[in-house]
């Protein structure tokens, strides 16, 4: 075995520099926990919105008027002239937001509420530009309405008919649900990591169906029955709260650079949260300057 040390001197030379393929792989990366803590939302941090929320929640509950109502009418005292003419009743007592705005409201709720039964929850397209144009025009009617209501308040100044409370019911609720269909979309496209592609109205028929809940609910709130009208009027709340977290959540979002962040809910809610408790925030500051300045958590008084 003359050649046996020559040939051990080049084994070893060989492996010393080629090494066995398996010690050349890079190691497998870390897997990221997919939870709020992968995004910079520490532990703490969550606890710290938690708190902040019921903590607003909490004197919120404390400072307004009594019962359920009552702090419904804390909400739309902060978005609403609450002009009791205006207005739908229960029984003697107003609901909390005006006529149109009960509408606007109550159509933004129950819009969002249909489009996740159509499975369009998660949506991030908006409807096509035919589709989408109709949504625009429903701003029409309510706009031109609400302009002649305002005119009807100065008996010196020219309006072209009388206004009437089922015609302000009726522009809101269109409005309302015409909204529901572009805010969706909208924040799904800055809280969501992977939206659903499928428009959140695909055509027209889904588009008439769609609209077939104004005439349901502008009845439903025309009949002014009180087990009727009681729902509806907190539902109508809920729609203010809803728009003012969607608003605040893409804020949020944008301000830390987080969009498209969230891959289930588990992820989303600090941010959701977060954004509730802003608009919480938003709804008592209105409440106070205005509270300072009527004493008083009627409406404005300013007739018809």
């Amino acid at each position: 075995m003359l050649f046996s040390p020559l040939l051990r001197e080049v084994r070893y030379n060989t492996q010393k520099d080629f090494p066995p393929l398996e010690s050349r792989l890079p190691e497998p990366a870390t897997p990221v926990k997919k939870t709020a803590l992968r995004i910079g939302i520490t532990r703490f941090g969550r606890w710290l919105i938690l708190i902040a929320f019921f903590t607003v929640l909490l004197f919120g509950l404390w400072a307004t008027p009594p019962g359920l109502l009552g702090k419904a009418d804390a909400i739309g005292y902060a978005v609403c002239h609450r002009i009791d003419l205006r207005s739908f009743h229960l029984g003697d007592r107003q609901l909390p937001l005006c006529a149109r705005c009960t509408g606007t409201f109550l159509g933004v709720i129950i819009g969002v509420a249909i489009l996740i039964v159509f499975g369009r929850g998660r949506s991030i397209a908006w409807p096509r530009r035919s589709l989408f144009a109709v949504l625009v025009l429903t701003a029409v009617p309510w706009g031109f309405d609400g302009v002649n209501s305002y005119l009807y308040l100065f008996p010196g100044l020219p309006h072209l008919y009388t206004p009437q409370n089922w015609l302000r019911l009726t522009t809101g609720t269109f409005l309302g649900l015409a909204m529901a269909a572009v805010f969706l979309p909208a924040v799904n496209q800055s809280l969501w990591k992977t939206g659903s592609p499928v428009p959140v109205l695909k055509n027209f028929r889904e588009l008439v169906l769609y609209f077939l809940a104004a005439p349901v609910l502008i009845i439903l709130v025309l009949l002014e029955n009180p087990i009727i009208l009681y729902p509806l009027a907190l539902l109508s709340t809920m729609g203010v709260l809803y728009l003012l977290t969607g608003v605040y959540t893409s804020i949020l979002l944008m301000l830390f650079r987080k969009e498209n962040f969230a891959e289930t809910i588990h992820d989303a809610w600090p941010v959701l949260v977060a954004g509730l408790t802003i608009g919480l925030l938003q709804i008592m500051a209105i409440d106070i300057v205005r509270f300072y300045f009527t004493h008083t958590w009627g409406g404005f008084n300013l007739g018809g």
